[in-house]
């Protein structure tokens, strides 16, 4: 079992079992006043990233480890900063990052393909044919292809069951099967659709 300390004037530390807090989020101000199991009443003096500073009507002044919950808390203050942990700023990054992520990755085109034009003939020869440029055709697969990855990201980190989220990835794979023809297009091996291998 992990252990925490909890100090107290110049005596030998009390080792106290370790358990992760279970109130998310929760960070006491200064003012809030508390009720530790071995050391009663006390009020919180200052606060901490990582803990609390709380002085104790028998005890004096301890410092406690945010990650003991065996405090029990008898009047709730707000905290005046915002103190983020590891997991609050990975978590806040996290969805900025899933929020964002559609914007389009710079990825390269074949050199031979840059300044050509794709031109779709009309079976009609009395119609006149369409062309594009290759970059900007180039450039819809790509957006293509960014999309699909976003979807297949929201469908991985969705609240589906496992076997919700495998059907759905079987119809992304043959997505990507169906685009495999585009692949002469780019300029990386790592940048080519993959679809299911036989």
């Amino acid at each position: 079992m992990l252990q925490s300390e909890c100090n107290y004037n110049n005596q030998k530390p009390l080792i106290l079992p370790k358990i992760q807090i279970t109130m998310e989020n929760l960070s006491l101000g200064i003012g809030s006043r508390v009720k530790h199991p071995s050391f009663g009443k006390g009020v919180v003096i200052q606060s901490y990233s990582d803990s609390y500073e709380i002085t104790f009507l028998d005890f004096g002044t301890k410092t406690i480890l945010k990650s003991f919950d065996g405090l029990e808390v008898l009047e709730y203050v707000g905290s005046a900063t915002d103190l983020l942990s590891f997991e609050q700023v990975e978590r806040t990054f996290s969805k900025l990052l899933h929020r964002w992520s559609d914007l389009q990755e710079i990825v390269p085109m074949g050199s031979k393909w840059k300044g050509g034009m794709m031109t779709l003939q009309p079976a009609d020869k009395a119609l006149k044919p369409k062309e594009i440029p290759v970059e900007t055709f180039f450039h819809k697969i790509v957006m293509v292809r960014d999309r699909i990855r976003v979807m297949e990201q929201r469908i991985n980190s969705s609240n589906l069951s496992d076997e919700e989220k495998v059907n759905l990835q079987q119809y992304i794979t043959r997505i990507y099967g169906s685009l495999t023809t585009f692949n002469v297009l780019f300029a990386d091996k790592e940048d080519y659709f993959t679809g299911e291998s036989k």
